[in-house]
């Protein structure tokens, strides 16, 4: 007897549902998570672990910091802000720390390589995670291309004009096809992609250089722009218009927008495996990046819109213009020196992430196994860097990706809905079942009879009852007696044993995900009619407010204690705060546009079918069995016993890395 003897393959074990059991079986199948108790013996290379609160600081800032900060200013202010820019950042700012913190608490819980993909995977399930790392593909290769195009206009300009590039940099339209190539942006993407090949340590080193001279670029502006201001009277901020010219209404709009301005802290989460403490400077490396990244941006907006009223800035180059209206036009040489050393910094954090992906999903089978060959003298996915940076160097040589810009944030969007929804998972419903070889099945049938054995029951049934059934042991979640603060809270409590809380629990998490839906894309879709789209709204909203309620009523699962690398950072006022950054990316998701959409389907249609025809049939939890997580270790004790992992053949440890990994 066994505590789950059905394969994963072929959608095995479909338990009388049939073929289309069976393929849901697979789209749900979910991979263990390392942890201090169970750490299995890989056979893959690890990655080197070299990075530091430092390195991580300045990944983050170097991928959040674009050249678009210089060109955002005047764009928000002018049509939605107006002075109150500064608080637009602000509140892009605060809903941007949702996301942090969701990401915190899973990379210092779960701290190796595939960041959102690999969350996705533990939380979820593998099909969600197969469509998550297939979309920050897309994303990262896209984002990169159109951010090295970014750059020879730029650099173009401190030459002194756009056509200064030398010949071989400049760029060039092919006669007959109306293509504009782009020599320098591909030489850029080759020279980063080089660089990252050389390893983690070294390549950040170099980041971090380059986003410093960025940083000192942003603290002139703000140094430089407030002695204008003080000297001048700050003529942006006394206007008959008052502070909020769009109202409080256009300020929020001016905050969806600058919203963008803060993706790429992620790429600090993707970088997990490679950091020393993951526990302690993952998060306090999030953290910091997002908090300078949000206080630069404050400053230069605040400074920007009360030297120039916000209707005469330029929309192109409005911190230049600024310091030109006063006489300094020197200054845009140092203004373009930063927006070129922004790009390439953000250049860096885009081509980054990718490899490590690519490897994560080849560690899963998902991929062929190239991606995930690490050099063992660089200790970091050489093949894989080497294929993302040929790929994004071809598109950034060849296309205009400008028109595609939509789609790099459909994958963080994506990415940064799911993390919050891992974070409700693993507070509320955590895996209770782990994955272990097939040729373990002597050792889960050993245990499972010692507990058999052990008279283990609950009203009357034994804890491994039936092939392939699992039985909880656990009572009553809630303690009996003592003073009670809130009696209905307790009540809904006690009348919900473990088994109960499970299942009211993630019920609750996906009625409130679909009641996030509803709410905004009757919110948005201005074409519905009134009374249908009040309708879908009320709808949505009860049934968001009932989720909420029902999360925050009932306890959360106590295996979240051991769940992962215990003792990192707790993401607070869960459900409360997962359950927001869901609503503020679902709205953002929506609002993108249906030409943005119609083009990332595409490339998630070409996924499906990827991943039907190679993916889910070279899973490593292909042969998977399933035994409740509280018995792997004892399941692994007795294998060690009975079969050391030093045995002739190695089967014992060829296959114990293929399904843990």
């Amino acid at each position: 007897m066994g505590f789950l003897v059905d394969s994963q393959r072929d959608g095995g074990g479909d338990g009388g549902y049939g073929m289309f059991g069976g393929c849901v079986r697979t789209l749900v199948r979910r991979k263990q998570v390392d942890s201090a108790h169970t750490k299995p013996e890989t056979s893959h290379q690890k990655l080197a672990k070299n990075l530091t609160i430092p390195h991580l600081v300045a990944i983050g800032v170097g991928s959040t910091i674009g050249a678009g900060v210089y060109i955002l200013v005047g764009t928000v202010a002018r049509e939605h802000s107006g002075p109150a820019l500064a608080l637009s950042f602000l509140i892009a700012g605060i809903a941007s720390a949702f996301s942090a913190f969701c990401y915190a608490e899973l990379a210092s819980r779960c701290p190796s390589a595939g960041s959102a993909y690999h969350y996705s995977y533990i939380c979820v399930g593998e099909g969600v995670a197969w469509l998550i790392g297939w979309a920050l593909i897309l994303e990262y290769t896209i984002g990169g291309s159109a951010v090295a195009r970014g750059i020879s206009p730029n650099l173009a300009m401190l030459f002194g004009s756009a056509d200064s590039l030398p010949f071989f940099l400049a760029r060039q339209q092919i006669p007959g096809l109306g293509i504009i190539v782009d020599p320098c942006a591909a030489i850029l993407v080759l020279i980063v992609t080089g660089l990252l090949c050389v390893g983690i340590k070294e390549s950040t080193i170099a980041q971090a250089i380059v986003t410093t001279a960025n940083v000192l670029a942003m603290l002139f502006v703000i140094i430089a722009g407030s002695y204008l201001g003080f000297k001048t009277g700050w003529s942006g901020y006394e206007l008959p218009t008052g502070y909020f010219p769009f109202g409080v209404n256009g300020m929020l709009a001016g905050s969806a927008t600058v919203f963008f301005a803060f993706i790429g802290f992620d790429a600090v989460a993707s970088t997990a495996e490679e950091v020393k403490n993951p526990q302690r400077d993952l998060p306090l490396g999030i953290g910091t990046a997002l908090s300078i990244c949000c206080a630069l941006y404050m400053l230069v907006s605040i400074v920007i819109v009360g030297l120039v009223p916000y209707y005469e800035m330029d929309p192109d180059t409005p911190i230049s213009s600024a310091f030109a209206s006063h006489g300094m036009h020197w200054a845009s040489y140092v203004i373009t020196i930063g927006a070129v050393t922004a790009l390439c910094s953000t250049l860096m954090g885009s081509i980054l992430p990718q490899p490590r992906i690519l490897m994560a999903m080849a560690r899963d089978g998902l991929l062929p196994p190239f991606f995930s060959d690490v050099n063992k003298t660089t200790q970091v996915p050489v093949k894989s860097t080497i294929v993302t940076g040929i790929v994004a160097a071809a598109l950034a040589f060849f296309m205009d990706v400008s028109a595609l810009a939509g789609m790099v944030s459909v994958g963080t969007l994506l990415a940064f809905t799911m993390v919050a929804i891992s974070v409700l998972i693993l507070r509320y419903v955590p895996p209770d079942e782990v994955p272990v070889p097939s040729t373990l099945q002597s050792s889960i049938d050993s245990v499972s009879s010692q507990f058999s054995q052990s008279s283990l029951s609950i009203s009357g049934k034994s804890l491994v009852d039936d092939v392939g059934t699992l039985r909880e042991t656990e009572p009553l979640l809630a303690k009996k007696g003592g003073a009670v603060s809130y009696p209905l809270i307790k009540q809904v409590q006690d009348i919900l044993n473990e088994e109960n809380r499970r299942t009211v629990a993630g019920w609750t998490i996906m009625f409130a995900c679909i009641g996030v839906f509803v709410l905004t894309y009757a919110a948005s879709d201005l074409s519905l009619p009134r009374l249908l789209r009040l309708t879908l709204c009320g709808i949505g909203g009860a049934l968001l407010l009932c989720g909420l309620i029902v999360l925050t009523s009932i306890n959360q699962d106590e295996a979240r204690h051991n769940f992962g690398h215990a003792g990192g950072f707790m993401c607070p006022f869960v459900p409360l705060l997962p359950i927001a950054c869901i609503l503020i990316n679902v709205y953002l998701l929506i609002n993108l546009g249906s030409a943005t959409w119609a083009r990332v389907s595409v490339w998630l249609i070409i996924g499906v079918l990827v991943y039907v025809f190679y993916g889910r049939t070279h899973s490593s939890l292909l042969d998977a069995v399933y035994v409740p997580a509280a018995h792997v270790d004892e399941i692994y004790r007795s294998s060690r016993d009975s079969f050391p992992a030093t045995h002739v053949d190695g089967t014992y440890c060829r296959s114990r890395d293929t399904l843990l990994a």
